[in-house]
């Protein structure tokens, strides 16, 4: 049986109000698709809470939901978006709940990665309970909502982590990145980060032992090789990420070409297996237990938030492509007053 919420988004579902506004599109392409469009108010259903949106920081699968490429960011919606409205890393008040709903009342300060709803870039979202915890007081709603999904990932992709090892992450000035840089030095890796140009004083600046412009050199070309690597934007070979990875090294990718995931998830297990290496891709586990973690390093002040830049609403368009045109050094969010 396939849950029903794959298939609806969090803004539209229909309720009986109007006039609240929401950014759309209707057709993938680039961020010229996207209009604000008044919509009516999201009616929760059993085990749903509708969220009045504070904050909603902007990920890069945002940006690829937007243009549906990968092939599979099309996932749900072939010709056409699955959910009209994107945003998924939300932070706000509970407005309503439905049905069955228990941890979690009106006035509720809440965060966390409506993936599956989506909706973030409106004024009104719905998001099933089990995709929300409590907002940290320490936090603000726009602090909070930059956690969820690049915490994830950079708590999971830097998992066994020790001292001494020499960690390199691909894609390392973004959200996932700044907070992996300040993951695996926490653990007392020797930490590279590769990334554009502009973000090398920022990656520093975060952490990170040595920073790599990818349009200069290739990081897979080195004399002293990583114990693992976090790959954040997957676009080599299996055997150039082979050559850059130690013996017993592991090598994780989240996201990057399809055809680059397809050939690490069949000849990199095995080039891995026969080398002794781990080439694999991360599949990264959702949910307030993933990221929360990162949320408490972040209240205490072991890990810090970077935010690059703050939008409106109506600036969603520019706010996307900010950050798909790699121009965003830690998170971008868009702020609703």
């Amino acid at each position: 049986m396939v849950d029903q919420e794959l298939f609806v988004c969090g803004s539209d579902q229909v309720g009986r109000e109007a006039g609240v506004k929401a950014v759309v599109y209707d057709r993938y392409g680039s961020a010229d698709v996207l209009r604000v469009e008044e919509v009516p108010v999201p009616s929760p259903t059993a085990g749903q809470l509708r969220v009045k949106i504070a904050a909603t920081s902007v990920n890069l699968s945002d940006w690829e939901c937007l243009r549906g490429s990968p092939a599979y960011a099309r996932i749900g919606g072939l010709r056409f978006p699955a959910c009209r409205t994107l945003g998924s890393d939300i932070a706000g008040l509970v407005d309503d709940v439905g049905e069955g709903v228990t941890r979690f009342r009106p006035g509720d300060e809440v965060y966390g990665d409506n993936l599956r709803l989506k909706g973030g870039f409106a004024e009104y979202t719905l998001a099933p309970e089990s995709a929300l915890a409590h907002k940290p007081a320490q936090l603000t709603f726009i602090e909070a909502s930059t956690i969820p999904q690049a915490g994830a990932i950079a708590l999971q992709g830097t998992k066994g982590v020790v001292t001494g090892r020499r960690v390199l992450i691909n894609g390392a000035g973004g959200g996932s990145g700044s907070f992996a840089i300040q993951l695996a030095k926490r653990l007392g890796a020797h930490v590279t980060g590769v990334d554009n140009a502009s973000k090398l004083d920022f990656m520093r600046s975060v952490g990170a032992d040595h920073a790599i412009d990818y349009r200069r050199d290739d990081f897979t070309r080195t004399s002293q090789p990583y114990d693992l690597i976090l790959d954040l934007a997957a676009h080599r070979s299996v055997f150039a990420y082979r050559r850059a990875l130690a013996p017993g090294g592991t090598y994780r990718c989240v996201g990057g070409s399809v055809t680059t995931l397809l050939r690490v998830l069949t000849a990199g297990q095995l080039v891995g297996r026969l080398t002794g290496r781990a080439i694999g891709i991360l599949a990264v586990k959702e949910g307030p237990a993933h990221f929360e973690p990162l949320a408490a390093l972040c209240t205490t002040g072991d890990i810090r938030i970077h935010i690059c830049r703050t939008f409106a609403l109506d600036e969603v368009p520019a706010a996307l492509a900010h950050v798909g045109e790699g121009r965003a050094s830690g998170k971008v969010v868009v702020v609703l007053s």
